[in-house]
């Protein structure tokens, strides 16, 4: 992935940052926090929401050393700009650029590649989650050992304010769905605010170039076996409200939906293929079971037939007369519950040799990884 001039020069620029922070490791026990920061076309929030981010995570400094990263994702506004001359002086703040847009998953990627702490949280610059949060998820990982911990609006201690009705019920069913097929305990798995250690993100092989990456990434983590935790939050979005008329979301709601769909595939592809097909097959055993009732009869009542295969065609063919949907309905359900079976046994085979696969994978990237820091050594 290429990245702008202006990305290069601001990478140059911390050069000498990086090297005295690699100095101050050695003799500074605070852990150091990755604060990443996705942007596009946020030139309306940007002066006010960056200023804040910052002054909260200087109240942490007794705790913590930190950097921000923003990762402007090829905005077509003044975003880039204003990122820019908000961090030139500032070692800690970081800005990288994005040629085009790319997407939220391309633009974690990105950060993901150029952060150097010990853990690395992710949030949204509206605000909506308050950055208060980014001392709660700390502790959280601090605490637990977890590889990752998320921001929950939907856990109990939760709470959700001003979100317009709709967007609302969206999500909530939305992460019902996803927590159902992930079978496991977290009660939201698409929220982005989160805290990552960062050895476990950096190893994590990702694809997702949209907010299909967030369901991705803990789908990734149970395969793994990582633990991964999540703290009560609350999603306010009366400044969004406020907002509308200068700034659009960027979230697509079809898009995002389709990408749920497919994360709950991901998860259990069984609730797709194998419980519509047992349930098919059950309402034509129901409907054949009618169907063989009505041949039967017919087939004592026509006497006349001496030949087993002529009384058995004739009864065939006074059942249909009378109740030709049972051939009909039993029929094509047979053939679709025989189809949705066989295409869950596969996508459950299929899953498993991408379990096994991705497992190989991770164990060759963390070798990988191993023998380049020997190497650098």
């Amino acid at each position: 992935m290429s990245l702008t001039v202006s990305t290069i020069k601001s990478e140059k620029r911390q050069s000498s940052f990086r090297e005295i922070e690699e100095g101050r490791e050695r003799r500074d026990p605070r852990p150091f926090v990755s604060v990443v920061v996705p942007a596009f076309n946020e030139a309306a929030i940007i002066e006010r929401n960056l200023p804040e981010l910052c002054r909260y995570m200087e109240s942490l400094q007794d705790r913590y050393r930190w950097e921000l990263v923003l990762v402007n994702d090829g905005s077509a506004d003044d975003t880039g700009k204003l990122a820019e001359a908000f961090g030139q002086n500032k070692p800690n703040v970081r800005v990288l650029h994005h040629d085009c847009n790319r997407g939220l998953g391309q633009a974690f990627q990105t950060a993901f590649d150029h952060c150097h702490g010990d853990y690395v949280v992710t949030l949204d610059l509206d605000l909506s989650y308050a950055p208060a949060h980014i001392e709660q998820l700390l502790n959280k990982i601090r605490r637990t050992k977890a590889k990752v911990v998320t921001a929950s609006p939907y856990m109990k201690g939760g709470v959700i304010s001003s979100v317009p009705w709709l967007r609302r019920t969206l999500s909530i069913w939305a992460n019902r769905f996803l927590s159902f097929a992930a079978r496991g305990n977290l009660s939201t798995l698409t929220s982005m605010v989160r805290v990552y250690d960062r050895q476990f993100i950096a190893s994590l092989p990702l694809r997702s170039m949209g907010m299909d990456i967030n369901p991705e990434i803990i789908y990734k983590a149970m395969l793994l076996h990582a633990n991964v935790d999540e703290i009560p939050a609350h999603l306010d979005w009366h400044l969004q409200n406020a907002e509308r008329a200068t700034r659009k979301s960027s979230m697509k709601v079809v898009r995002h939906t389709m990408a749920v769909l497919l994360s709950g595939f991901l998860f259990r592809p069984v609730m797709f293929f194998l419980v519509p097909g047992f349930g098919l097959l059950c309402l034509s055993v129901y409907v054949n079971a009618w169907m063989f009732a009505h041949f039967f009869n017919y087939y004592q009542e026509l006497s006349q037939y001496t030949w087993p295969l002529a009384r058995a065609s004739a009864a065939v063919a006074a059942a249909y007369q009378v109740a030709p949907h049972t051939f009909i309905v039993g029929g094509m359900t047979l053939m679709l519950a025989i189809q949705l079976i066989s295409l869950g046994i596969l996508a459950l085979q299929n899953k498993s040799y991408f379990e096994e696969i991705f497992h190989l994978g991770a164990s060759v990237y963390k070798a990988t990884q191993a023998n380049k820091g020997e190497e650098d050594e």
